[in-house]
């Protein structure tokens, strides 16, 4: 009898289901089946690509309700957020499909073409915090570059990614997306087991075992490695504005978000102001199970990280910081909404990621310091400024890859989702993010 994964509702520890376990000896013989099928795949037209994603993203529609509240139970959000992935996996995958074959057209220039060929295999890891909008993002570039996907979503949420797959499996292709289940062991043997590209989406200490592994081989890489996310209230911001999407931003799926706000940095004539409305605001967040009504912040996904949430909050506390909301007393499974001011910049949470729904607020007389700090960290995935005339000025000099000013980060028509500094390496969405799925041929 093969091994068993099971997956367990985060907001009670109840066992949810299982997933057979893959065995990490066997990634190579998955791999192998991915590079037979990828030879008829690339030869696929590529309308006829984009119709067979349409049509299995057509069947993931269908079954929104239920695996909305698969999603719901396995990764602990609430049911109007795990119904809008997802939706927005269902409608996005063809989009991202079409946009992908616009962006990988051939190019003719003074009799030279540049063409945008298959690499191969690309192995795709994604996190747990958005099980399936993160996959989706990185398979569909993937699939129409004419590669097979050997996916391997989180070991925290293995139901709701087999569900999925075994829509899209009913419309494509044997063996053209492969999902394998599994923690480090299996991740490591994927990354070992011979693919032309691994995209990722993870932490930071994953990511960098991740590059050694694929420097023996110089697998190409496209990886989000989480953030640290600033942000910067001047005294002319809206105050208000701000004190709304501070909260809003930090709480975002119990703050288990790569672009949470983690830092706010407020000007001292405005902070009193700020924190207070901050505190108003946080104060009307309930917390729960995701089917319970009016709950907008579900539990931390494992004891694990509760644990880390829980050892930032008591340093900052022990650190001299004020709670100004929340901050001890938590219950099993989840944080209470906090807000922490007078944050210094010895405290793990200015320091480190908290992902959970912490607020951290430190008070600034001057600009220059505020930007100082904001830019001191090893991440740069994205930041936020609210302020007047001189907002976009504030946010050119912010370190990060993607910078929101009076809302946030993430862009639109074609932008990019890119990370600065050790939050990217490489990057997905738009064209380019595109094109790092294809070989890059030039015929002369």
């Amino acid at each position: 009898m093969s091994d068993q994964l099971t997956s367990y509702n985060p907001s009670n520890g109840e066992a949810v289901g299982t997933v057979e376990l893959t065995p990490a000896a066997d990634l190579a013989a998955i791999v192998q089946r991915a590079r037979v099928a990828q030879k008829k795949w690339r030869d696929v037209p590529v309308d006829e690509k984009v119709a067979l994603i349409s049509r299995a993203s057509a069947l993931v529609e269908q079954q929104a309700e239920q695996l909305a509240i698969l999603l719901s139970k396995e990764m602990g959000k609430d049911i109007n957020r795990s119904s809008g992935e997802v939706y927005s996996s269902a409608t996005g995958a063809p989009a991202i499909a079409q946009q992908a074959q616009y962006a990988l057209q051939a190019k003719k220039s003074h009799g030279t073409t540049i063409e945008y060929v298959s690499m191969g295999v690309v192995a795709v890891i994604s996190p747990w915090n958005y099980p399936l909008m993160m996959a989706v993002n990185l398979m569909m570039p993937a699939l129409i570059a004419g590669n097979t996907v050997v996916f391997k979503p989180s070991e925290e949420t293995p139901l709701i990614a087999q569900a999925y797959i075994d829509l899209f499996n009913q419309v494509l292709p044997q063996d053209v997306v492969q999902i394998v289940h599994g923690g480090k062991e299996q991740g490591q043997a994927l990354v070992d087991a011979g693919v032309n590209v691994v995209a990722f989406t993870g932490s930071q200490k994953a990511g960098k075992d991740i590059m050694k592994r694929a420097s023996n081989t110089l697998t190409r890489l496209v990886m989000e490695m989480g953030g640290n996310d600033p942000m910067v209230v001047t005294a002319d911001a809206d105050i208000s504005a701000a004190a709304r999407f501070a909260v809003a931003s930090s709480f975002e799926n119990a703050g288990q978000m790569c672009i949470s706000t983690e830092r706010i940095y407020v000007d001292e004539k405005v902070a009193n102001e700020f924190e207070q409305m901050v505190t108003a605001i946080a104060s009307q967040y309930k917390i729960g199970p995701w089917d319970q009504a009016q709950v907008n912040i579900g539990p931390i996904i494992n004891e694990c990280q509760r644990n880390n949430v829980i050892a930032h909050i008591d340093d900052a506390i022990d650190k001299g910081a004020r709670v100004l909301l929340g901050g001890k007393d938590h219950p099993d499974y989840f944080i209470n909404p906090t807000v922490i001011a007078d944050v210094t910049t010895d405290m793990k949470m200015e320091q480190e990621e908290t992902f959970g729904p912490v607020v951290s607020i430190s008070r600034y007389s001057e600009l220059e310091d505020a930007i100082e700090r904001a830019n001191d960290s090893k991440y740069g995935l994205g930041a936020v400024v609210f302020a007047g005339v001189d907002a976009a000025k504030i946010a050119r000099r912010l370190e990060a890859g993607m910078v929101g000013i009076n809302g946030g980060v993430g862009g639109g028509g074609d932008a990019p989702w890119v990370g600065a500094k050790q939050s990217g390496f490489g990057f997905h969405g738009s064209a380019e993010g595109h094109r790092q799925f294809a070989q890059v041929k030039v015929i002369s």
